[in-house]
């Protein structure tokens, strides 16, 4: 017999054909209707028992979260709800789940408690939804770039470099903790860990992507990345996924257009694919947010927003322009911004960027030529000498949720900018190399894979949308 999913079954016409089905019990009621769910869609189907034909003991072992596998007629529904529904001949417990004990009962739990039960969290509708998401939004990633010339570049994990320039890394050793070996000066000596020299954790797969870069045109990343950062908010993780693509003979513009058509491409997809897991969102954000006030609320639903950023050009602003409008703007006049914007050449904060999407613009804004002191030494310097080709998408609710620029191509401005941030060539001598043997004009960004993940289910923390958060003092499961 056809094994079948419940999404398969659900759209399947009724027959009377017998099928056999395997899934966990969201709820049995009355001892002869079980809402069974495998994790193929957002949807329960019904399977009905008579109960007079099983033993006692049977029906006793069927409670929510146990594993069965149903054979049956799938038969007209006589209920609301589903077209179809399964007329139960044989029942099979794969594996009973005590109803005392189990913790993910058919009741309303907070995403606090789901996070303490993360490896059974998925089985709430929620996270299943999300999951399903997340899942589908990666699938769009690889498409959109397989489909227009990009190759898929493997950057290492392990690393001697911090591309990033923020020191914030883990390390990566295979010294003794307790005694390592240590030089005449009293200093670990990482010459003689396992890679001769001190490495981390990558932050990111940019310098490595640019030399491939370099040499196939057109290339992409998409893996973990970590920071050791010390931040405990609702947007930042210690692991977390990164999509960086590079790309040879792009400037700015190009690298703007990019991530603008990427960015539509791979919503357009999940709203193509993914209505019913959208819809459940939809409708659970607008029950989260009856309890917050009016000013704290969407102003679209969920799926109309990803509409309205899929179908809509994205508002192309300067740093420079950017600042006049936020100095000039009434939460900064009367203070209400946690950071003051008050000259020229201020790091935006997250506040100062949903200002710009959500209240000025009204729509995703892309920030480019930032003061180069508060940019990483590889971006192209501008020809003012004080800023450089960089870009920042800005999105409602989540703020930057890309980071990207044109390199800097040019040999002796590149060595420059690296003396003076104290940045030693010798570290960093391939990477010097690219300039010195065919350089030419090249940009990329990078996108938090789990912000593009917020943004797509409406969810507000983005410990929620990754499977296994990493955070400060959390390395659970």
């Amino acid at each position: 017999m056809e094994r079948i999913s419940v999404k398969e079954l659900l759209s399947t016409a009724p027959l009377q054909q017998e099928i056999e089905v395997n899934g966990w019990v969201k709820t049995f009621r009355s001892n002869r209707f079980i809402a069974l769910n495998d994790g193929s869609t957002i949807n329960n189907i019904q399977c009905v028992v008579d109960f007079e034909k099983f033993e006692d003991s049977l029906i006793k072992s069927i409670s929510t979260g146990a594993a069965i596998k149903v054979k049956g007629n799938l038969v007209e529904s006589q209920g609301r709800g589903q077209n179809v529904e399964i007329r139960v001949n044989d029942l099979f417990i794969h594996g009973t789940a005590d109803a005392d004990t189990y913790p993910i009962q058919p009741k309303k739990h907070s995403l606090e408690f789901l996070r303490e039960k993360a490896h059974l969290r998925v089985r709430t509708n929620t996270f299943s939804a999300v999951m399903r998401l997340r899942s589908a939004l990666s699938y769009a990633v690889h498409t959109y770039f397989q489909k227009n010339g990009f190759y898929y570049f493997h950057a290492p994990i392990i690393t001697g470099s911090d591309a990033e320039g923020a020191g914030e890394m883990f390390r990566v050793t295979a010294l003794d903790a307790k005694t390592p070996p240590l030089t005449d000066t009293g200093e670990v000596n990482y010459k003689e860990d396992f890679f001769g020299k001190e490495t981390n954790l990558t932050v990111s797969g940019q310098l490595e992507a640019e030399a491939y870069a370099m040499a196939l045109g057109k290339v992409y990343t998409f893996g973990p990345t970590f920071r050791a950062e010390n931040s405990n908010t609702s947007r930042h993780l210690a692991e977390f996924w990164m999509i960086e693509p590079e790309m040879a003979f792009y400037d700015l513009d190009a690298n703007m257009d990019l991530a603008e058509d990427f960015i539509k491409w791979v919503l357009q997809y999940v709203l193509d694919n993914c209505e019913e897991d959208l819809k459940f969102l939809e409708h659970r954000l607008l029950d989260e947010e009856k309890s917050k006030p009016q000013a704290e609320r969407s102003e679209m639903p969920l799926i109309e927003k990803l509409r309205f950023v899929a179908d809509n050009n994205f508002k192309r602003v300067s740093y420079t322009e950017a600042i006049d409008i936020l100095r000039n703007c009434k939460p900064n006049k009367k203070k209400k911004f946690e950071f003051v914007i008050e000259e020229w050449g201020a790091d935006l904060q997250s506040e100062h960027e949903r200002f710009l999407v959500e209240k000025h613009f009204k729509c995703p804004v892309i920030l480019f030529d930032y003061p180069a002191n508060i940019k990483a030494f590889y971006m192209r310097l501008n020809e003012d000498g004080k800023t450089v080709r960089a870009m920042d998408v800005l999105f409602p609710g989540i703020g930057e949720i890309v980071g990207g620029s044109q390199r800097e191509e040019r040999l002796d401005v590149l060595q420059q900018k690296m003396a003076d941030l104290g940045i030693e060539e010798e570290e960093l001598w391939w990477y010097l190399d690219l300039r010195k043997f065919g350089t030419a004009v090249h940009s990329g960004f990078g996108l938090g894979f789990e912000r593009l993940v917020q943004f797509a289910t409406g969810m507000g923390n983005i410990r929620d949308v990754i499977p296994f958060p990493r955070t400060p003092q959390n390395a659970a499961f």
